[in-house]
């Protein structure tokens, strides 16, 4: 059986990753902030005969980084999927620091602490699955704080992957269009969600990478509407 862990499980592309991962082969260990949306994962992955377990963190506190590792004890990850993000959309003019800082905790540090305190322990044939974004290569006006965050977790990423690749260890980046997710609830602005991919696509290709032989890397897949 191999061990999964999956940030930002709560809803969304998460818990869309967990329902495509949720197998009898496969122990999945959830986390996210919403306590009652984490549990609701947890039941829909057992109801679909899964096994998981979940565990209530904010990754934008590195000292509830150290209590998740805590937590997971022992336990060998076998694949880590950085999901968890956040996006402060605004003029950057009207940016706080708070704003920049939290952005860059949740969707740069904690996929850095994470990968850096788990990969001690992880062995070929393991992957670290990163949810990027299409803004991770384009910026887009008001979105700066978040395609700063994704710039930066992508340049990480393809860094790492040369001295992971040595060890048989995959980096799979993800690079998403628009996703209809709750993300867009707080975005201002009307947006064309009707024409928007699901979160069940970013799913497919993240089990469709993770599927591939050990011996083959998907590396960099972009996913957009046609």
């Amino acid at each position: 059986m191999e061990n999964i862990l999956i940030t930002g499980a709560s809803r969304g592309i998460g818990r869309a990753i967990a329902l495509a991962l949720c197998s009898n082969k496969n122990f999945l260990i959830l986390t996210g902030r919403d306590q009652r949306a984490l549990a609701e994962t947890g039941r829909m992955v057992k109801e679909n005969g899964g096994s998981a377990k979940t565990i209530v963190k904010d990754l934008s506190a590195p000292a509830q980084i150290d209590e998740l590792i805590s937590e997971i004890g022992s336990v060998k990850i076998n694949h880590l999927i950085n999901n968890a993000g956040m996006a402060v959309v605004k003029p950057f003019e009207d940016l706080s620091l708070d704003d920049w800082h939290k952005t860059f905790a949740v969707n740069v540090t904690a996929p850095f602490l994470l990968t850096q305190k788990l990969i001690g322990n992880m062995s070929a044939g393991s992957s670290i699955v990163n949810i990027l974004s299409v803004a991770s290569k384009t910026g887009f006006a008001n979105w700066s704080s978040y395609c700063m965050s994704k710039f930066a977790l992508d340049g990480f990423a393809k860094s790492i992957r040369g001295e992971l690749g040595e060890r048989g260890i995959r980096v799979i980046n993800i690079y998403p269009g628009a996703i209809d997710t709750d993300i867009w609830n707080d975005v201002e602005g009307e947006w064309p969600r009707d024409k928007m991919m699901s979160a069940d696509e970013v799913a497919k290709s993240v089990k469709f990478a993770m599927d591939a032989p050990a011996n083959v890397v998907l590396e960099d897949i972009t996913i957009s509407n046609v």
